[in-house]
């Protein structure tokens, strides 16, 4: 799948991969919730992104909304625990992300959702990963961005300021403590210029 993507000047020549998530740097929301960032976690972030256009399955579906089917406005792929994912560089990043996170956690990321968002049109509605565990218990969901920025919001179910943090070009942002139960967060729509950008979500066992 051809997309073209403004890359950066020194793309090309890096090594595709994680960095050590050592400067992590982590934000204590509202309600026992939290996110880490680390802006240009994954090195060659661009060439992964044109891996992944190019290999993946891209699935469009459909959703039930308000008596009527509608297209969701985005391009997806799943891998569940145990499948192979797509490019060697997402195991050795969910690998590197469970090892930093097993003490805290107690558990390994097992799963991986892609997101293939287009262009501007394409988005995520405010949302909580709340099937299965996440209704109940403290998780976590790691978010791996390659191609172009978009802002993800995030914003307090029980009411509150929204957060702004734009993820693009190997951009790391995990959400812990309460954040699925208590937070939403959405990839909003956009009528200004946006180019193709992929988010690669890797949760634990029991969490969509």
């Amino acid at each position: 799948m051809p997309v073209p993507l403004q890359g950066s000047l020194f793309a090309a020549a890096e090594e595709v991969g994680p960095r050590p998530l050592t400067a992590l740097r982590r934000t204590h929301l509202a309600h026992g919730a939290w996110i880490d960032v680390l802006p240009g976690w994954l090195t060659g972030a661009d060439a992964l992104f044109a891996a992944l256009a190019e290999s993946v399955p891209w699935r469009a579906e459909q959703r039930r909304m308000y008596e009527r089917t509608v297209q969701v406005p985005r391009l997806l792929a799943n891998y569940r625990a145990g499948d192979r994912l797509p490019h060697p560089v997402l195991e050795a990043a969910r690998d590197r992300l469970s090892a930093h996170y097993a003490a805290e956690s107690g558990e390994p990321f097992v799963t991986a959702g892609l997101c293939f968002y287009r262009a501007g049109r394409d988005s995520v509605a405010w949302h909580g990963d709340r099937i299965g565990r996440g209704a109940r218990e403290d998780t976590m969901v790691a978010i791996v961005s390659v191609g172009q920025p978009r802002p993800l919001l995030l914003r307090p179910r029980a009411g509150g300021p929204v957060l702004r943090r734009p993820l693009g070009h190997g951009d790391l942002v995990v959400m812990g403590g309460s954040c699925q139960r208590t937070w939403d967060h959405a990839v909003p729509k956009t009528r200004r210029s946006a180019g193709p950008r992929i988010s690669i979500q890797f949760r634990p066992r029991g969490v969509s």
